[in-house]
């Protein structure tokens, strides 16, 4: 279907159109021949022709635009939170990626299940995401992460470009996990695990979004310990960040929520091509 040409372009073609009947006109007048009156219409209709392939700004229709939103290294790095987008006493630390908790390793107790080949296999997956830091999967895409103290409770983030199927699998994986891994039992080196999960909030930003609530209760040298995290993944776009706050001293659910908030905003940022501010304006 042919574009319908705008208005300041029917007024262009209208005047032109009206300049060839004025040309016929004195042409007719004066004897002159019929050929004149055709070159001046054919002109008015070529200049009309012209002014439709013209967009409102003047440029050409049918040129691309690049695809906005693409993830690149430099941009998951920027788009990390920093000490000044979260409250309190966290210190920023230059070895997250070799946290490693062994509370989290463990086989999980088959027995524990009515269905017990798919939910332990679940809950497997759990328990090795949250060890591994990769609870969405593996990025395919680039990568980035920071980490986080305060006594001795860590936060955790990632941020990542992924696959859009896969992703949105996870979510709704992550999502199933309260009713598949209600409780279970996991046991490592002869040492029986208590974990339990339930389904947790997180704040309303992004394409999607989950959150769990974990806890481990086990022994460590002997000392019963239980460890606590709360984990929220929020997409936006092909990229997502999760965020993973706790530790022996408890669960981290309000630094979570506010790393989450931050941190969608920052991703939000750098995919629209701009730079965080270094200084956040919407701290609570």
């Amino acid at each position: 279907m042919s574009r319908r040409p705008s208005h300041p372009v029917r007024l262009l073609a209208s005047a032109l159109a009206a300049g060839a009947l004025l040309t016929t006109t004195a042409c007719s007048d004066g004897g002159g021949s019929e050929s004149a009156a055709d070159t001046a219409a054919e002109q008015a209709a070529v200049a009309e022709r012209n002014a439709a392939k013209q967009t409102p700004s003047g440029s050409p229709t049918g040129s691309p635009s690049a695809s906005p939103g693409a993830l690149t290294e430099s941009g998951a790095k920027a788009a990390l939170l920093t000490e000044a987008d979260l409250e309190g006493d966290w210190n920023q630390v230059g070895d997250a990626d070799k946290w490693r908790d062994r509370l989290l390793v463990g086989e999980v107790d088959v027995s524990d299940f009515l269905t017990a080949k798919a939910d332990a296999s679940d809950c497997r997956q759990l328990l090795d995401g949250l060890y591994r830091d990769n609870l969405l999967g593996e990025p395919s895409g680039p990568s980035a992460l920071t980490g986080f103290e305060q006594g001795d409770s860590r936060l955790l983030e990632q941020v990542a470009g992924y696959d859009r199927a896969g992703l949105d699998d996870r979510l709704k994986w992550m999502a199933s996990l309260p009713q598949k891994c209600d409780e279970f039992t996991a046991t490592d080196s002869g040492e029986k695990r208590t974990i339990q999960v339930t389904e947790a909030s997180v704040p309303d930003v992004g394409d999607a979004r989950q959150g769990l609530h974990v806890t481990v209760r086990g022994d460590t040298d002997g000392t019963p310990v239980t460890l606590t995290l709360d984990v929220a993944a929020v997409r936006v776009g092909t990229s997502a960040l999760t965020v993973t706050g706790g530790g022996l001293d408890g669960g981290q659910s309000s630094s979570v929520q506010q790393g989450v908030r931050q941190g969608t905003e920052r991703l939000q940022t750098v995919l629209a091509g701009k730079t965080p501010s270094p200084q956040p304006a919407n701290l609570d």
